[in-house]
């Protein structure tokens, strides 16, 4: 066969969505590499997808439907499994004693037998999915799934674990995720990091950054943490956790005060500016500089520096939302832009999240029109960040089966030991959808194995620029593998379900997908993207509305004509007025400030209960994993250093520890020992620890045993970055 060379797109979850080119020999991919032609991900990959052969091709890959026949969250020994081979660390790979391999036809028929038996005892709703962002492609993400789970009447699951409160504090201001094009950082004078490791996570604006700085650009990083972009900075201001919008507050408290606003901007296309500024008065520098950590004078030059210095850009990331008050934290820093209008300029503006442009046809793709035959009301909805409760507690109906795909919830979800303890049930039927066996399986009845991307067709969006794409399949699934799509399919035949949408062939569901009245869409068709691989959104003068409606509002012309895209340079927010609104009814509807506000949060210095757990955790996500994916491979662990908690030296002496002792960390949810290490990564009172597999870290847990279920003031997010722990010497039990 001869070698070919075929273009994809990496679905896994981060803004920059690379454009792939991935080398096939006979039937094997024999290399990865960055699609040079990408505008913006230009031809370079991160260190994990550079090494992306290895997780295809792993010894440890789930290749067959699998069988639990020993109790559920017993720890796995090397032997040879029917299945899978060994060769990896002993807690990943599975044994003859724990698994029996098992067909497809009998994996399926004891699903749906079980589902049947659940639905007649209990009802649909003691059914519920778990998924998130283990792949973002439009149809692995969310299709077929959907489908299926609305025409059984299951659960709902709210997937908010990651971004939603960030998402519900910036379209509280503008009513939609658009954000400063990455292409045009490289006009930026003044860039702000805020919460965001862009060298670490957001690679690809890298390089735009660099040459805006060769050119005179200031960047400038605030987090509680010195990242690799804040070891770059010009400026790193570190802010003690979950204090952004009070610090958001005391730059429009100086900007406003100060005359440094546009009024001009701010009359025509804001609502609230003199609500805002009366609020704004409560927050002077003197005031915010004892929560955040940032003096008084800092606060003041920031804030003189990102008015008056022309263009200025955010580039924000959802750390700062996962605090209890990140919603609105999140508002107020997208209220910046709006009061200095910085909008209106090429390289200036905020990025959060660019996907609300793509607008593809998500109800023509998810059929929330499908309803169970037996259910007479809309089912019930829980909230994943509460999979614990959810276990545990949840009655009438309770939770009887649990379908899990696209998420690894015994590493991820907060509150780990109940998690744990919920999935532990005997009475819980447990399907694990899966690429390899992860913390998830080890408490699964059946394990059915997962394609990656190179072995399946997609449509590929992006939340860190404005390119589509389409992710072609380069090889035959390894041994049983089926996508997502494959297996919600085979469900729904196998429940007897004959609705013509679980027919669809894959390229029919991309062109219903691109069937959408976003214009912006106009011109975008499945046989171009294959023709093309990556077309730019057609950002045309009929504005972010609907096909057929009249041009009247203005923002830039296509890419082709060199326009640039400044959706808000002309107002045209997509809020019920039609402007930014730094005064909103819809939250004072649901009794929330309808300005902003900052409320420190009750696990932080400045709330209840730091006298027995004095230091605030940052459960932050490793450098080199994604989440917990990527974190088994040896190839990518051999990057990043695990098990350790970063701590300053003025808490490491106070506790008699040194650098490289273990550690004790703990909290009234449980405790965790790792090794110290001193190194200033961190402020006083702040310590950090980084995600991992559990069954990969000590005595089989993760940071996740300290992290709580509480939610965040909007959107219902977790809040990882809002934990307060103690810290003790460990040395004797080392």
């Amino acid at each position: 066969m001869a070698k070919r060379i075929v273009h994809a797109a990496c679905p896994h979850d981060c803004p920059d969505a690379c454009g792939v080119l991935i080398t096939v020999e006979n039937g094997r991919a024999t290399r990865i590499q960055g699609d040079p032609q990408h505008p913006v991900t230009r031809g370079f990959l991160c260190g994990k997808v550079a090494k992306y052969l290895d997780r295809v091709y792993s010894p440890e890959r789930v290749l067959y439907p699998m069988r639990r026949i020993v109790a559920k969250g017993r720890r796995l020994s090397l032997s040879n499994a029917q299945g899978c081979a060994t060769h990896g660390p002993p807690a990943a790979v599975p044994t003859e004693e724990n698994w029996q391999r098992i067909s497809w036809d009998e994996a399926l028929d004891e699903i749906t037998s079980r589902f049947r038996s659940i639905i007649s005892e209990f009802g649909s709703e003691a059914i519920l999915p778990y998924s998130y962002g283990g792949s973002l492609g439009a149809l692995n993400g969310a299709s077929m799934d959907r489908r299926f789970f609305g025409r059984l009447g299951a659960s709902q699951l709210e997937r908010s674990i990651c971004s939603t409160a960030g998402e519900a504090g910036i379209e509280s201001v503008m009513g939609v995720k658009l954000g400063t094009d990455p292409e045009q950082f490289i006009h930026a004078r003044y860039i702000i990091a805020w919460a965001a490791n862009i060298h670490g996570n957001n690679v690809h604006l890298w390089p735009f950054i660099t040459e805006a700085r060769r050119r005179g650009a200031k960047l400038v990083v605030i987090d509680p943490y010195r990242t690799r972009t804040a070891a770059c900075a010009d400026w790193y201001l570190p802010i003690n956790p979950g204090t952004d919008g009070a610090l958001a507050l005391a730059m429009m408290h100086v900007i406003i005060g100060e005359g440094l606003h546009d009024p001009d901007y701010v009359a025509k296309y804001t609502i609230g500016f003199d609500e805002l500024r009366e609020k704004v008065k409560a927050y002077p520098p003197e005031r915010v500089a004892q929560w955040t950590g940032i003096s008084a004078q800092d606060i003041c030059k920031l804030a003189r520096e990102y008015a008056t210095t022309r263009p200025a850009v955010i580039r924000l990331n959802y750390g700062v939302q996962r605090s209890e008050g990140g919603g609105m934290a999140t508002r107020a820093i997208a209220m910046l832009p709006c009061v200095t209008g910085s909008l209106k300029e090429v390289g200036g503006g905020i990025q959060l999240s660019t996907g609300g442009a793509f607008g593809l046809n998500k109800p023509a793709l998810t059929r929330p029109d499908l309803k169970s035959e037996e259910l007479d009301h809309t089912p019930r909805s829980v909230n994943m960040v509460r999979l614990g409760e959810a276990l545990n507690s949840l009655n009438d109906p309770p939770i009887k089966a649990l379908l899990v795909y696209n998420s690894n919830p015994a590493a991820v979800c907060p509150n780990h030991n109940e998690v744990i303890r919920g999935l532990k049930r005997a009475d819980l039927f447990t399907v694990v959808h899966e690429q390899f066996f992860t913390d998830t399986t080890d408490y699964a009845d059946i394990v059915l194995p997962a394609t990656t991307f190179f072995e399946h067709k997609d449509l590929q969006t992006a939340y860190g620029h404005y390119y589509l794409q389409i992710s072609n399949q380069a090889i035959e699934p390894l041994g049983e593998c089926r996508s997502n799509v494959e297996l919600f399919r085979a469900l729904a035949e196998h429940m007897g379900f004959t609705d013509a949408c679980f027919k669809e062939s894959v390229d029919e569901m991309i062109d219903l997908a691109l069937e959408s009245r976003n214009a912006w869409l106009e011109g975008i068709t499945r046989e171009r993207l294959e023709r093309e691989g990556h077309v730019r959104l057609n950002f045309r003068s009929q504005g972010p509305g609907l096909r057929g409606q009249s041009g009247a509002m203005r923002i830039a012309e296509s890419r082709e004509s060199q326009e640039p895209f400044l959706p808000f340079a002309h107002g045209n927010f997509r809020t019920p007025s039609g402007k930014a609104e730094l005064y909103s009814e819809a939250l004072k509807g649901k009794g929330l400030n309808p300005v902003a506000g900052f409320t420190p949060a009750a696990e932080s210095r400045h709330g209840s209960g730091k006298e027995a757990f004095p230091l605030e955790l940052l459960a932050r996500k490793a450098d080199n994993f994604l989440n917990s994916t990527f974190s088994n491979l040896p190839s990518v662990q051999e990057m990043e250093k695990t098990n350790l908690l970063e701590i300053h030296s003025i808490d490491a002496r106070a506790r008699g520890i040194s650098d490289g002792d273990a550690v004790r960390v703990f909290n009234r949810r449980g405790e965790i020992f790792l090794r110290a290490r001193v190194d200033g990564s961190v402020q006083p009172g702040v310590v950090a620890a980084r995600l991992n597999w559990a069954k990969l870290g000590p005595g089989l847990r993760n940071i996740n045993v300290l992290t709580s279920e509480k939610l965040t003031d909007l959107g219902n997010s977790a809040t990882f970055y809002s934990v307060l722990v103690e810290v003790e010497s460990a040395k004797s039990r080392a």
